[in-house]
């Protein structure tokens, strides 16, 4: 019985872990809105009017403050993947650093589709992809 107990108490924090990563991620959406003063129905708007959040943030002239929190947005989906077990370490790093090579570049103008290879995603579509399993899925559709 106390076996039991305890393993319900482990998964019970497990799960409670993976609530708070939930309830902290920030939408593309949101960090565009952080860092423009703009609410987030309004950069919605202008994202379905097609700009871009980079752009959108450019266009403030907040590009740089965008690119940092949504890398360390990304890196934080990134150690959360690799501690549910969804992709390696090794993996994570790739992807990590191929969004620091991208930003190097980055005018805020496109979608390099970094992290499709392995499932990440990092909001496609509506730009809500912070929940598990978003995107592309090993390149399927």
């Amino acid at each position: 019985m106390k076996k039991f107990i305890a393993m319900l108490t482990v998964i019970g924090i497990l799960g409670a872990s993976g609530v708070v990563f939930a309830a902290t991620a920030k939408t593309p959406a949101e960090i565009a809105s952080i860092v423009t003063g703009k609410t987030v129905e309004d950069i919605t708007k202008e994202r379905a009017a097609g700009k871009t959040y980079g752009t959108i943030a450019n266009e403030a002239g907040k590009l740089e403050e965008f690119k940092v929190q949504i890398i360390e947005q990304k890196k934080e989906i990134l150690d959360q993947r690799v501690k549910d077990g969804e992709i390696t370490q090794e993996q994570a790093d790739e992807i990590y650093n191929a969004i620091k090579n991208n930003q190097l570049t980055c005018d805020g103008t496109g979608n390099a589709g970094l992290g499709r290879k392995y499932g990440v995603g990092f909001g496609q579509g509506c730009g809500l992809g912070f929940s598990r399993r978003q995107g592309m899925h090993n390149n399927r559709r």
